[in-house]
């Protein structure tokens, strides 16, 4: 339609190639070749010379292989043809910021709330600004070198940056939006600041002065049970925000850590082996039979904030109403109130408490995060005294 085929040129054109003249009165070189039994032409536009000729051939004969081995999709060759939108090869147009929309509202909806406001700022602040208005099947592997150069961070913030972008490009790859993964040609540690990409996590614990001294700086006795309590249980800030009196068992001694405070809003525990029971060490017990006197009569949330005489709810709020004037006045130099946790990792270790018990007070499923963060605080006297090997390999040769 709209052309014919150039009178005497069949002879001089492979099978499958021919020559036609448009309206315009050029000609140009079409092919022709069989798909899902319907039989499909296709005007490729090209001079009608030798080269364009053989190449034609080549590209129909490529063509004839990818519909032999079911690889052959229309739109890859002919996005622009009527027939690619006939066997619904029609190419996406959908940007990356629809999908990445998409894909948050699908974790609201799924997730914990806490989940979900962490990858909407991850998609607002730094996706969508950088790759919203580029069509998912034009984003490629130097698109994205050049964005990760451009950042200051941790190699641990680039994987959290990257989760909401590997899932749209998953799920790209399983609606055929696209053929390969831009991500898998990436090294990230080598795009990276060499000093940035460096984590700045530091266990950084208190001493025994230095935590007397905080105790005794406390302006309020309800600020001393929380610190107190939080330096001989080793409960993350969230999980003391969520401490309930029902969870306290004052006859065996023990709490029940199953909840956690996040953005205000309650959630489960960090992980699965976060849901455990603490056993009460004596400092700990002291500041909750005194904290009794304060908060045990509304029986909900054991520590609040005594400027409001309601429930703390962010950590933020402990930090800056409580924590920070507490070092200051008792001149200890300032760590975030979660080394109060590592705090009590090392102090257990280093009294020699049985690593597997120190594990589970914490809700690590095994020692290998204990042994990874605190090792240095496991005392081995073996090393300072002179190790004594237990079997006498002087006889092994013999």
């Amino acid at each position: 339609m709209g052309s014919k085929r150039q009178p005497g040129n069949t002879s001089k054109t492979p099978p499958g190639v021919e020559l036609r003249q448009l309206k315009s009165g050029r000609v140009s070189v079409r092919i022709q070749f069989y798909y899902q039994g319907i039989q499909c032409r296709e005007t490729l536009k090209l001079e009608p010379n030798p080269t364009n000729v053989k190449f034609a051939t080549r590209l129909r004969s490529e063509i004839i292989n990818a519909i032999e081995r079911g690889t052959f999709s229309y739109a890859d060759y002919f996005p622009e043809s009527k027939l690619a939108r006939k066997f619904g090869h029609i190419p996406s147009k959908l940007t990356i910021g629809e999908m990445l929309n998409v894909f948050v509202d699908e974790v609201k909806a799924s997730c914990e709330y806490s989940t979900y406001i962490g990858y909407k700022r991850i998609c607002d602040h730094h996706l969508i600004p950088y790759f919203g208005m580029i069509d998912i099947q034009d984003l490629k592997p130097a698109i994205i070198r050049q964005w990760l150069k451009g950042l200051n961070v941790t190699v641990k913030t680039v994987s959290n940056l990257l989760i909401p972008l590997r899932a749209i490009i998953d799920q790209a790859l399983n609606d055929e939006y696209i053929k390969t993964n831009p991500l898998n040609s990436i090294a990230i540690t080598k795009l990276l600041n060499k000093e940035s990409m460096k984590s700045d996590f530091k266990v950084d614990p208190f001493n025994r002065d230095e935590i007397n001294a905080i105790l005794e700086a406390a302006h309020h006795p309800q600020i001393k049970n929380l610190f107190q309590f939080a330096f001989f249980t080793g409960l993350r800030t969230s999980e003391l925000l969520a401490l309930e009196w029902r969870d306290i068992d004052f006859q065996h001694g023990i709490v029940s850590v199953s909840r956690a405070m996040v953005r205000k809003k309650i959630k489960g525990t960090k992980t699965e082996a976060g849901e455990r029971e603490v056993m009460l060490l004596a400092p700990a017990m002291e500041a909750l039979l005194a904290q009794k006197e304060h908060t045990y009569k509304e029986m909900k949330y054991v520590f609040h904030n005594p400027r409001t005489n309601q429930a703390w709810e962010t950590d933020h709020q402990i930090r800056r109403t409580a924590w920070i004037h507490a070092l200051k006045r008792a001149g200890v130099r300032y760590r975030n109130p979660y080394q109060t946790r590592h705090t009590f990792a090392s102090m257990m270790l280093s009294a020699g408490e049985n690593i597997m018990w120190v594990a589970n007070q914490m809700g690590h499923v095994d020692t290998e995060m204990v042994m990874r963060t605190y090792g240095k605080w496991i005392p081995d006297n073996s090393l300072r005294l002179g190790y004594q090997p237990l079997n006498n390999w002087g006889a092994f040769l013999t």
